[in-house]
């Protein structure tokens, strides 16, 4: 008996990406060029980073891959690079997140059980001999949320109160009348 499917796997996927959008939606423009500290990644190039991210899923599930054998990583890295440096609008990097998450979403709710319990051969410096689909795909959710926690520490750093902060407060005065 399964009890976290591919449905489960896309829902949560989706409330990810929601707080995602938020917090893009929160920062002013001004401040997308803002880094946290030199030699790190400007809120704009994260964002895109974030939206680029499931595309490495994607391109690793797709064509019937069970492993990491034959793919270039020091090119497929240099292409993502190469994407976060392009000028983009806070429109444009809103609509990524969001076209492009959906459509990642989509797909993972297509997945069957039988795909999501294949196992994945990892590179022997990734840890684990090999990783089940769902495990390896769990993960673009998990590095999402990686980033955006970095993402609201800017936002602390900017003088901005992180959306889910405000929520959590406006939930214990709630309470507290």
């Amino acid at each position: 008996m399964t009890y976290y499917g591919a449905s489960d796997l896309a829902a949560a996927f989706r409330q990810v990406r929601k707080n995602t959008i938020q917090i893009a939606e929160d920062i002013p423009e001004a401040k997308y060029s803002y880094a946290a500290a030199a030699d790190t990644r400007t809120v704009a190039q994260m964002l895109i980073h974030i939206a680029n991210s499931p595309r490495f899923q994607t391109l690793v599930h797709v064509d019937g891959r069970t492993s990491f054998e034959g793919l270039d990583f020091p090119k497929l890295f240099a292409e993502m690079s190469a994407e976060e440096q392009k000028p983009r609008s806070k429109a444009e990097i809103a609509a990524q997140l969001k076209n492009d998450g959906e459509s990642f979403a989509r797909w993972l709710e297509g997945l069957t059980d039988e795909f999501l319990a294949e196992h994945f051969t990892m590179r022997p410096a990734m840890g684990p001999a090999s990783k089940t689909r769902f495990e390896m795909l769990l993960g673009a959710k998990e590095h999402e949320m990686h980033h955006r926690g970095q993402l609201m520490l800017i936002e602390r750093l900017l003088g901005i109160t992180p959306h889910l902060t405000r929520q959590m407060q406006e939930r214990f005065a709630a309470a507290r009348t």
